[in-house]
Parts: structure tokens; C-alpha cells; sequence
């Protein structure tokens, strides 16, 4: 797994929204703030 350092610019990346629909961080480039939640599910 890659590090990521505090203060160092996030690293792009590519994943599926609650839908199936797949997105990149880049895609959200100039807005003010991003919140990504990572649901673990429930067991």
C-alpha cells in the first residue's frame, strides 16, 4: 500500500460511487472541498 504524507498533494485515483459509476479524485479538480466516506459494510 502506498503512503500518503500530511500536507503533500493527494494522489489521483479511480474508484466506484454508491451506484456502480466510476469517478477519479481529478474529477472534482477546482472544487472548494471533496469528502470521501469508505464504508466497510455491515456485518
Amino acid at each position: 500500500m502506498a503512503s500518503i504524507e500530511v500536507n503533500k498533494k493527494a494522489p489521483d485515483f479511480q474508484m466506484k460511487d454508491f451506484k456502480g459509476d466510476e469517478f477519479t479524485l481529478s474529477s472534482f479538480k477546482g472544487s472548494k472541498n471533496v469528502l470521501i466516506v469508505l464504508n466497510r459494510g455491515f456485518t
